[in-house]
């Protein structure tokens, strides 16, 4: 796994966040950005405090990686941190941004997997996209394309922010049907946010990931059933492709402000889960499934970006 401080093998990544952020900034939720060093420390050792080794962020370019902060945060907490290249909905961005990534998008997330991010060194680990809800738009299309591309140079995996959890198949369609990237190397995030059980089924029947992250207060409805839906896809024998995250977005989301933050995942949602599926698989979807999922064979020599 290609972690901010090199790459480590994936059984030494230990019990796994596969979804949060350290740091995230968006013209969307303004006043609540994640921007505090000190704040991301606080969150990491209390994730640690509960036997948490470590965390997958999936900020994407031009949303406050902060990526040279990320190295001393991972070696001061002991926590293994893999950060993202990618791109999020059009949305979180301004005109003037989306038009300088034209025509080289793929380029950019190809160099900040293999070179670095900016001038930190700090190379991502994963290529983070987003659809739309229940529909792929322009943007979506464009983004999905250029990280499809990416990943055939790379062999990076796709982590995908579904709106509100949903359009799932069309990103399958897209991703590996028409762009011919491996299922396995596909993480879909936010299945819990739309409770479809036919809907997950058939997106676990094509070997891709599915992310259970959260909790969350404005989909808070749908969070209760979450066990339920996971114990579903583990009796139809898709435990494997199981991964769970805490997608910590604000400022008051995080533990230090009083909200679930990091430890959440590991102090409430380990537990509940254990009592639907038994701590063994609960392991598992917490240690082996993302050492899977994250783990890549980079490629001794990437082929050199067209000019």
């Amino acid at each position: 796994m290609r972690t901010v401080l090199g790459d480590v093998p994936a059984e030494q990544f230990g019990v796994c966040d596969a979804h949060d952020h350290l740091f995230f900034g968006s013209p969307r939720l303004p006043g609540e950005e994640l921007r505090s060093a000190s704040a991301a420390r606080a969150e990491l050792v209390a994730f640690r405090a509960q036997g948490g080794a470590g965390v997958v962020q999936w900020t994407p370019y031009g949303l406050g990686r902060r990526a040279a902060d990320l190295p001393p945060l991972s070696r001061e907490t002991g926590v293994h941190v893999v950060t993202a290249t990618g791109l999020h909905q059009a949305v979180h961005y301004t005109e003037d941004t989306l038009g300088a990534l034209r025509g080289r998008l793929a380029e950019v997330f190809v160099t900040e997997l293999t070179e670095g991010i900016g001038t930190s060194g700090v190379r991502a680990g994963l290529i983070k996209v987003a659809g739309g809800f229940h529909a792929l738009d322009a943007h979506a299309v464009w983004t999905m394309r250029a990280a499809a591309e990416a990943h055939h140079a790379t062999a990076a995996p796709i982590a995908v922010h579904l709106e509100l959890g949903t359009g799932a198949l069309d990103v399958l369609d897209l991703l590996c049907g028409e762009l011919g990237v491996p299922p396995e190397r596909v993480v879909l995030g936010h299945l819990n946010r739309s409770p479809d059980f036919a809907v997950h089924r058939q997106a676990a029947r094509s070997g891709c990931y599915l992310a259970f992250d959260g909790p969350s207060r404005a989909h808070h409805a749908t969070d209760w059933r979450m066990p339920d839906a996971v114990r579903a896809l583990a009796e139809a024998g898709h435990g494997d492709r199981l991964l769970l995250g805490g997608d910590t977005t604000t400022a008051a989301a995080r533990s230090v402000n009083g909200g679930a933050g990091m430890p959440y995942l590991l102090r409430r949602v380990r537990p509940r889960l254990a009592l639907e599926l038994g701590e063994e698989l609960v392991r598992r979807i917490l240690v082996d499934n993302p050492g899977r999922a994250f783990a890549v064979a980079w490629p001794d020599r990437v082929v050199p970006w067209p000019s």
